[in-house]
């Protein structure tokens, strides 16, 4: 049986090295040609997605984008989005069950190239963020579908703040779907390459078998869920900071004041689209989140309203002086009309919204994500 995991393992160890040049371009163009030719071939009956290394994928791949922007080619960055959000999309809508290994870092891209695949494995080494709005960006890829699907409120923290989840929180919320250990890892895949089946029942009883139930942690973030809830419900991002500072005042809570601390380090701008960039994730299909996160992604490359994509990149990515200077910014500078702006259509000749390739058919859990 033809297996996928060599190949793309290869590919990105061959490419990733040189991702400051190329941003991953290649590497995405790639990896969708992949995914499209093992969907017609009948000898691949599943795709494995596994990192190399400490990280499944580390995020940072948007550093180079920035340098076309700096050179005033904000369309170049634009295509890599493009690229990348079509990847998300056939991930999304995949025929053949996908299986994403997450044994370490799992940041920004390589969120998306996991969350939308059928079985998601975490581990002891699993580190989920969404650190976007330190940088001046949202949460894309998709997130705005994944992230508003987590109970309660959840996703709304993950994505304003940027925390950081392990192996047992991913699997508590649901942003995997088993628990492994690393050290059980080769024996899994051994098993998978034995495989001679897409059926999803028997991949995951496969799965099951080297799972476990991991520990919570007593401090882990999950077991705040009553107040996340309470918190980031509201409706703004002042009205969820005033939420924070009143838990604040009733409880001397180191998670809070860090929490409170987060949302105050991130970009505004950013802060305000990605809530409600979540929001309108909680009433749409994939398809409609990827189209609108890429008019956002456009207009934050274009820098019209906020140039804090730039600023934040800067700081955090090139120069890691971790002090951007964002503008605007403070909230109350930022008015609806401005935020308006990230989710109408780009004032282009030549620009259009995010068109997919034509799908010769639908798995059922694929068109409940429709």
């Amino acid at each position: 049986m033809k297996m996928c995991s060599k190949d793309f393992s290869t590919r990105l160890r061959a490419n990733y090295n040189k991702s400051i040049e190329i941003y991953e371009g290649r590497l995405i163009s790639k990896l969708l040609e992949l995914f499209l030719a093992y969907e017609e071939d009948s000898n691949v009956k599943l795709v494995i997605m596994k990192g190399n290394g400490r990280a499944f994928c580390s995020g940072g791949d948007v550093a180079a984008v920035v340098h076309d922007i700096n050179r005033g080619n904000w369309k170049i960055g634009a295509k890599f989005f493009w690229e990348e959000y079509i990847l998300n999309y056939v991930m999304a809508t995949y025929s053949k069950p996908q299986v994403s290994i997450l044994n370490g870092i799992v940041m920004g891209g390589g969120a998306g190239a996991s969350v939308h695949g059928r079985f998601r494995i975490a581990t002891e080494n699993s580190v989920f963020a969404m650190p976007e709005t330190a940088l001046g960006l949202f949460p894309d890829v998709g997130a705005s579908y994944c992230l508003s699907r987590l109970p309660g409120f959840f996703g709304e923290y993950v994505g304003l703040t940027g925390a950081r989840l392990d192996g047992a929180e991913m699997l508590a919320c649901g942003l995997a779907t088993h628990f492994v250990p690393s050290a059980r890892l080769s024996s899994l895949e051994a098993a998978l390459h034995k495989l001679d089946s897409s059926d999803p029942a028997i991949i995951s009883a496969v799965i099951d078998e080297y799972s476990l139930q991991p520990y919570l942690k007593d401090k882990s973030t999950y077991h705040r869920l009553d107040t996340i809830n309470r918190c980031f419900s509201r409706r703004t991002i002042e009205e969820i900071l005033s939420a924070l500072e009143r838990e604040a005042v009733k409880s001397a809570d180191d998670w809070i004041s860090s929490t409170i601390q987060s949302l105050q380090k991130a970009s505004p701008t950013s802060l305000k689209i990605s809530l409600r960039s979540i929001r309108e994730g909680r009433v749409q299909g994939v398809g409609q989140c990827l189209i609108r996160e890429y008019r956002m992604v456009c207009h934050v490359v274009r820098g019209e309203v906020s140039k804090d994509f730039v600023e934040g990149c800067r700081a955090i990515l090139l120069d890691k002086d971790k002090n951007p200077k964002w503008e605007p910014s403070r909230l109350d500078q930022l008015n609806d009309s401005m935020i308006d702006r990230y989710f109408s259509r780009v004032d282009d000749e030549e620009w259009e919204d995010l068109k997919f390739p034509a799908r010769s058919s639908y798995t059922a859990s694929a068109l409940a994500k429709l």
